[in-house]
């Protein structure tokens, strides 16, 4: 398989990423045959998987739009994934251009091609990091450069906690970060759910894809992601499909459920 210009020599182009599936299923250019082919498989599998992903980009975009609106001015995205249209500091510094944010990310190629991205924006960054390893991020110095955590910070962890197996603590991966803010700061977070879909085989299909990769999928009801809010005070409308967190119209929420994601945002209190 060639090697893009693109994409860095510590890489192995062969094993499919799910970052750069989830770019290939929003229409994005920066993936490989293996994870294009891995991302074929999911989609044969759970056919609404492309819808999955876009809606979930939609939930974003919303919610950012939310954030921006009650004055935060400070962003933090674990798991930002490769951008395509629509990212946090587009929506952020259209609305507050003095916004500020950080992206992070485990796969060196959304790291490369962020700060390619992010080139003569001196209000956002990118590093490499892991999720599960949340007092590295909260102690990088890129991280302490553009952020003030005496002031509200919010918290994206956006189609990302679906990686995170039970073994590794996301609740306590939580907490850490959440020790770390100030009062009136916001956690915006999605994950894949099987509440009221009845279809077990996809399920089943959708985890044998994500085997291939570095990140096994892990399946959480809407009771277990309600949980890992804990010091989060939901705002409206708690933890639901996607496409019902604050609908642009009525129309987009039919069929929610199809988008598999469920998220919610919570406002730490104090």
């Amino acid at each position: 398989m060639q090697r893009p210009d693109w994409a860095p020599d510590t890489i192995d182009i062969e094993r499919p990423s799910v970052a750069r599936m989830y770019d290939y299923y929003l229409g994005g250019s920066h993936n490989f045959a293996a994870d294009r082919a891995a991302a074929r498989a999911m989609v044969a599998a759970v056919p609404d998987a492309p819808l999955m992903a876009q809606a979930n980009r939609a939930f974003l975009r919303r919610a950012v739009q939310f954030l921006a609106e009650q004055g935060i001015r400070q962003f933090l995205d674990i798991g930002s994934g490769i951008p395509t249209v629509g990212n946090v500091h587009e929506i952020a510094q259209r609305i507050a251009p003095e916004s500020r944010v950080v992206y992070v990310d485990v796969d060196p190629v959304a790291v490369a091609h962020s700060r390619e991205i992010l080139s003569g924006n001196d209000r956002a960054v990118v590093l490499q990091e892991d999720l599960r390893h949340p007092e590295r991020i909260l102690a990088h110095p890129e991280v302490n450069r553009m952020l003030d955590f005496s002031q509200p910070v919010a918290v994206m962890i956006v189609a990302v906690l679906h990686f995170v197996p039970d073994e590794d603590r996301p609740d306590e991966i939580l907490r850490t970060l959440r020790a770390a803010l100030a009062p009136g700061s916001y956690l915006v977070m999605s994950q894949a759910s099987d509440d009221d879909r009845h279809d077990t085989g996809e399920r089943e299909e959708a985890e044998a894809v994500y085997q291939r990769t570095d990140n096994p999928l892990v399946i959480r009801s809407r009771r277990e992601l309600t949980a890992l809010f804990d010091g989060f005070p939901l705002v409206d409308p708690g933890v639901v499909w996607v496409p019902q967190w604050r609908p642009e119209t009525p129309e987009s929420t039919e069929d929610a459920e199809k988008a598999v994601f469920m998220g919610g945002v919570g406002r730490l209190g104090g």
